[in-house]
């Protein structure tokens, strides 16, 4: 579909799946390469938004490794809050660990700097991010961002997991809010 409409937005096509999956793609053989030789990383991924990206990385990994996920929230309507709430929470060991968590989008960083203390506080050995699309005009942390499989502007998206007011997630294509 070219055209969504969502509660009271509309939005169009502006990145196809097709070009997302190259770019997943891409995002795997970095990391085959980064933890061919590192025992039993963990993938943490964030949800909700990170749910889509989460399940087709992990087709494309060729190393020993485990999933689990974490839910965090800063957004109402098409706006961060600025406040982290964890909603679901991490329920394994984690002490000298390797975690690589995976997100679906970072714009202003707030979720993951509060990740990145919760995991600092748990023991973990390492921590790597990585992003489905990363919006490098919004995010102004010091957190390095390891791997970021497309960079886009600071414009309000939805589809392959990401929602406006929890609507738009399942579409395989991602939108960009159509002002017209």
């Amino acid at each position: 579909m070219e055209r969504i409409k969502l509660h009271d937005k509309c939005f169009r096509v502006f990145i196809p799946y097709e070009k997302i999956e190259e770019s997943i793609k891409a995002v795997a053989r970095q990391l085959n390469d980064d933890y061919k030789e590192v025992e039993n990383p963990l993938f943490l991924s964030v949800l909700n938004g990170s749910f889509m990206f989460a399940a087709d990385l992990m087709k494309f990994l060729n190393f020993g490794c485990e999933i689990s996920f974490i839910k965090l929230s800063s957004y109402s309507g098409v706006e961060s809050t600025g406040e982290i709430k964890q909603i679901i929470g991490l329920n394994q060991p984690l002490k000298g660990r390797s975690v690589i968590i995976i997100e679906d989008i970072v714009d202003t960083g707030a979720t993951i700097v509060e990740l990145h203390k919760i995991l600092m506080n748990a023991g973990v050995k390492d921590i790597k991010i990585c992003t489905l699309l990363l919006k490098p005009d919004a995010y102004k942390k010091d957190l390095k961002i390891n791997y970021a499989a497309l960079q886009i502007p600071n414009d309000f998206i939805v589809g392959y997991g990401l929602d406006y007011n929890e609507l738009g997630r399942q579409y395989k294509d991602i939108y960009v809010l159509d002002n017209n």
